[in-house]
């Protein structure tokens, strides 16, 4: 999986826009909340989202991938995690924690911003 991709598949969820609120570091939003830190698309290798609601879910992450996954600076007492893409994680547990980092983001948005 490339960048591009995983930056393709968070944009195809609903309500998703992309921002740089950093230059050089794409996020991907919904509402006014980021549920993905991508960094620099092209040349990226790795993913930031949100992988439980608190940092003992998201050390599971850890546990399992432990040269693949840690906790996110700065944020990740909050249960984010960045995780390495075309190491030891299938693609398809990326794209799935994609997903589910969109529907905690979501679930934590006011009701006027869920899409």
């Amino acid at each position: 999986m490339t960048g591009s991709e995983l930056l393709s598949h968070c944009l195809a969820k609903p309500g998703a826009w992309q921002d740089e609120p950093w230059e050089g570091d794409v996020v991907v939003k919904v509402g006014s909340k980021i549920f993905a830190f991508l960094g620099d698309v092209a040349n990226g290798t790795s993913v930031g989202l949100k992988c439980g609601k608190g940092r003992d879910a998201a050390d599971e992450w850890l546990a399992r991938y432990p040269q693949d996954a840690s906790a996110t600076a700065y944020i990740g007492r909050h249960g984010w995690n960045s995780l390495r893409f075309g190491g030891a994680i299938p693609d398809e547990e990326i794209l799935e924690a994609v997903d589910a980092s969109y529907e905690m983001v979501v679930a934590g948005l006011p009701k006027r911003e869920r899409p």
